[in-house]
């Protein structure tokens, strides 16, 4: 499966799009998306909807993943976060893509093993598990890297119902960083 992964901003939009089969992990692409320098909200959400739209229809991703908003001190940049989600969701639907929302203490969990992990130990492990050399541009790019790689985790249901650690890594060795 291809999946891409957004980390929603309105200044700069992460994302990532990442290969899953047969318990490999693929790094294809990732980038940002910068919006233009105006105080105008809809000239911003134009820019990410087009840019979104034109890296939809050239890697052909099946599946679409998502950071969910959180609350922080500011309510005003939350619901800004929101409209991004709002035309990055929207798209996704008018693509037909299998649509997923993660929590950032999801994300951080699933990609570091620590739901209160830091943006640069994410980056770290991301840059681990898919063997990157380069550093990426900004945080938010890596955070869309590791949203799409959290989706490919939970997509292949690695749940832990197994009720042993060690059935669990026998069943799932690929998983294990040594």
């Amino acid at each position: 499966m291809l999946i891409l992964g957004v980390d929603p901003g309105t200044v700069v939009t992460g994302f990532g799009i990442v290969k899953y089969e047969k318990n490999q992990l693929t790094y294809i692409h990732s980038g940002i998306i910068r919006t233009p320098k105006t105080k105008e909200m809809p000239p911003r959400l134009e820019a990410i909807y087009s840019e979104l739209d034109k890296i939809i229809k050239l890697y052909k991703p099946t599946q679409f993943a998502i950071e969910t908003a959180f609350y922080n001190k500011n309510v005003q940049a939350v619901l800004k976060i929101g409209y991004v989600r709002g035309i990055s969701l929207l798209l996704a639907q008018q693509c037909k893509l299998d649509i997923s929302e993660y929590s950032p203490r999801e994300i951080k969990k699933s990609v570091v093993g620590n739901g209160g992990a830091s943006k640069e130990q994410v980056q770290f492990m991301i840059k681990k598990l898919m063997n990157l050399k380069n550093d990426f541009k900004t945080l938010d790019e890596s955070d869309a890297v590791a949203i799409a790689i959290c989706h490919a985790f939970k997509k292949d249901s690695l749940s832990h119902k197994s009720g042993s650690w060690k059935k669990f890594v026998d069943a799932n060795p690929h998983k294990i960083i040594q």
